[in-house]
């Protein structure tokens, strides 16, 4: 179900462009070309979950095909580079080591920006704007503020915005691999609570009619999410940054958000 990206063919294809381009400096030329824009020059690989529904999930009605709003405005904008896009799906707790690696050229999934991660990761535009949710078994009325998740456990994923906010609120972390083993986890009375994105709730809620779970708390403040790169790739930042404009000015940031939340959520 998983779609494992390898470098082998990408590999072998610049091998053998370097063998066949004609002088050493025209060699020399692409290879400087393919460092400064980021990734292997033609190809933008692309870290994503692809089980984090809406932004990046298996579409079983359509040929079990990676889709999501994330990998489509991953894809529009690799479009509007001329490149390629590669997906590498990886546990939300290893993302950001695949980064790190240089084995992706960017995230694509929801990455909430915020002063902790700009200190080691330079981040696009966002493109999406939402607020975060408290979300309980529909018959606890335990939480009816962020405060009171003080004491009580709270299924996230370590490396999350959410995580981040739990613990701040004084919750008891339960580590789990994405939403849907948190919902999973809820529902068997496993922990008392989860943290995420009311967008994403919205589309559980929607697609499964699951009324076992509720949102209790709606969390004010915005979150904002973008793409993360290494703080190495500036050049790659600037270039997604013009291509998400581009996208945001011709609509089709909009017309992509409309086609999974019914609004324009790339906007504030």
């Amino acid at each position: 179900m998983r779609t494992r990206l390898t470098l082998t063919a990408t590999l072998a294809t610049a091998l053998l462009l370097t063998s066949c381009g004609g002088s050493s400096d025209d060699a020399g030329s692409a290879s400087a070309s393919a460092s400064a824009s980021g990734g292997s020059g033609d190809v933008l690989r692309v870290a994503t979950e692809g089980t984090y529904a809406p932004f990046s999930f298996h579409d079983q009605a359509n040929g079990n095909e990676l889709t999501g709003y994330d990998v489509e405005v991953a894809r529009a904008v690799g479009e509007k580079l001329g490149r390629e896009v590669e997906f590498s799906e990886t546990p939300f707790d290893a993302i950001f080591a695949g980064l790190e690696a240089g084995r992706v050229d960017l995230i694509a999934n929801q990455i909430g920006v915020n002063p902790e991660r700009e200190a080691t990761y330079l981040f696009s535009t966002p493109y999406t704007y939402s607020n975060g949710v408290v979300i309980t078994r529909a018959d606890d009325t335990s939480v009816s503020s962020l405060a009171d998740v003080a004491g009580k456990s709270s299924a996230q994923s370590t490396t999350s915005n959410f995580a981040e906010v739990a613990t701040d609120a004084g919750a008891q972390i339960e580590a789990v691999e994405g939403f849907t083993q948190a919902i999973t986890l809820l529902k068997q009375s496993r922990v008392d609570v989860t943290i995420n994105d009311s967008l994403a709730f919205l589309e559980y809620q929607q697609t499964t009619g699951d009324q076992d779970v509720k949102v209790a708390v709606e969390i004010d403040d915005q979150s904002e999410s973008a793409f993360a790169f290494r703080q190495d790739e500036a050049d790659l930042q600037a270039q997604v940054d013009g291509a998400l404009e581009e996208l945001r000015t011709d609509g089709t940031l909009a017309e992509i958000s409309e086609k999974y939340f019914g609004e324009d959520v790339s906007a504030e």
